[in-house]
């Protein structure tokens, strides 16, 4: 029988108390980005004693700092990596068919045509997007899903992008991709429904030490130590992977988003898709997200020097946007009109030439004490990257073991469009809780206060059902991960006190 998928204070005490008492389990996870969640769920769904364990919150690190994309591989398509770029389309339609339909919807993203675009490139992008097209296709995604690409005239280039610029406009290309709702949202889920198959997933807890003969666990609230004794160790810790494991060689790119107030952009429709000069698969994305602000970014530097618990955002990456979408737009963007900024480090693997043209493969790699290591990759392919994984660890370590059912087993939340529809509760709910809205409606017990939002449409029955449901565990992890507040200093400031009131009531 499967247990509760909730997470909270009360049971991270419990999971740690059983582990002190029956240190022996079969897989220990390091890591709960969404490559360590998805190897505890892949883990726990085959039957293994799993336990997940994360330094700091759940999303912590690279998993909250996303372009918020499933996107079907078409950058790699147009630099040749097919084999990478079908994976990213089948996973891409795994998500939005199948695990997580509530957290990802089909998002039309425009590339405007002016008369200086150029027949060449124009051409260049219709082509690949057909090829995009083609993959979806065969990785079985209907068109009902994710339509197919089209031309647009210049007036529905404008319908959708109101702020592009009009002088010689054309018209437009569009083309359809997955959007998440959140990212750090998708980890929460997989985390939980590992939780449901049975694993422990526990925050605030490092590994010190990784031998043959077990791991010593800190508790980082308390700072005790808790020997284990599994028989795999799986270190998913992305950036840091190769401070498990030494032999791991990572090139760590930095990817800045820049967030903007809708309004800048006359309320956009569509994303905003601008080519970089010189690349032919390159471009940087105006992003608008359900809660009206725009997240406009990418760039793709190298790291320089160790690194950092969370990335800053240079001054030079800030400038590099704003001067690279005001190159289609009619008003252009100012430093004044940026609100917010993240920046998140791809766990890129290393090779030779920039950052940009690293490939997005992942490595599965098992070390001399028998630990494996997964690093690399990408957000869309995370349930592969924890197939592999897993396989690698039961393999090596000769564990009898389940099938993987993670291609067929739905995460929290997750129903057909049809039955999300039918909810009795509030759309913008059901688009972050799936199946779960109403019972977020239900932690206001009955205090139409609770339901009045705080900021950027977030109530505090949700900080609620953070706090009881989801193991938020302090202000932090409500305002920067279950919600996405924190990215805004302002909107910071009107929520404090309601997170505050929210870890009392529920705590």
């Amino acid at each position: 029988m499967s247990r509760s998928t909730s997470l909270n204070a009360t049971r991270r005490t419990t999971d740690l108390a059983d582990l002190e008492a029956r240190p022996d389990v079969d897989l220990l996870v390091v890591g709960g980005g969404v490559t360590g969640a998805g190897v505890a769920l892949d883990a726990a769904s085959r039957g293994l004693s799993t336990v997940l364990v994360e330094r700091e919150d759940l999303a912590f690190g690279t998993s909250r700092w996303s372009s918020k994309l499933v996107h079907g591989g078409l950058r790699y398509l147009a630099k040749g990596q097919v084999g990478i770029a079908y994976e990213s389309a089948r996973e891409r339609d795994v998500l939005m068919r199948v695990t997580a339909p509530h957290l990802v919807r089909s998002l039309p993203m425009v590339i405007p045509v002016h008369r200086d675009t150029g027949l060449a490139r124009t051409f260049a992008v219709r082509a690949g997007m057909g090829g995009g097209d083609l993959l979806r296709v065969l990785s079985g995604t209907p068109s009902s899903v994710l339509p197919g690409p089209r031309v647009l005239n210049a007036r529905q280039t404008r319908r959708l992008l109101p702020a592009v610029d009009p002088d010689g406009l054309l018209g437009g290309i569009v083309s359809f991709d997955g959007q998440l709702v959140d990212d750090a949202r998708l980890v929460i889920a997989i985390a939980r429904t590992a939780a449901g198959e049975g694993a422990r997933v526990i925050t605030r807890c490092s590994a010190e030490s990784i031998t043959a003969d077990g791991v010593v666990l800190r508790d980082e609230t308390d700072g005790r130590l808790i020997p284990v004794r599994p028989r795999a160790v799986v270190n998913a810790t992305g950036v840091h992977a190769d401070d498990l494991d030494p032999r791991i060689r990572l090139s760590p790119s930095r990817g800045t988003h820049l967030v903007l107030d809708g309004a800048v952009m006359g309320g956009p429709r569509a994303a905003l898709t601008v080519p970089l000069p010189g690349s032919v698969s390159r471009f940087v994305f105006a992003l608008p997200q359900p809660d009206g602000r725009i997240y406009a970014g990418l760039t793709d530097e190298p790291l320089e020097g160790p690194v950092p618990r969370v990335p800053e955002v240079p001054d030079s990456d800030v400038d590099f946007l704003l001067d690279q979408f005001n190159r289609a737009l009619s008003t252009k963007l100012t430093r004044d009109d940026v609100i917010g900024s993240f920046a998140g480090l791809r766990p890129l693997l290393h090779g030779d030439g920039s950052s940009a043209e690293l490939s997005r493969e992942h490595l599965v790699s098992v070390a001399p004490n028998g630990s494996v290591t997964v690093a690399g990759g990408k957000l869309t392919t995370y349930r592969a990257m924890a197939e592999e994984a897993v396989d690698a660890a039961v393999a090596e370590h000769r564990i009898q073991a389940g099938p993987c059912r993670t291609r067929e087993l739905p995460l929290v939340g997750a129903a057909s469009h049809e039955e999300l529809d039918d909810l009795d509760a509030p759309r913008h709910l059901v688009s972050r809780y799936g199946t779960e809205a109403p019972a977020v409606v239900a932690e206001a017990k009955g205090d139409p206060g609770l339901l009045v939002p705080v900021a950027c449409g977030v109530t505090p029955a949700e900080l609620r059902f953070g706090v009881r449901h989801e193991g938020a565990m302090d202000e932090a992890d409500l305002l920067e991960r279950r919600t996405r507040i924190a990215l805004v200093d302002d909107d910071r400031a009107r929520a404090e006190a309601a997170a505050k009131e929210a870890l009392l009531s529920v705590g």
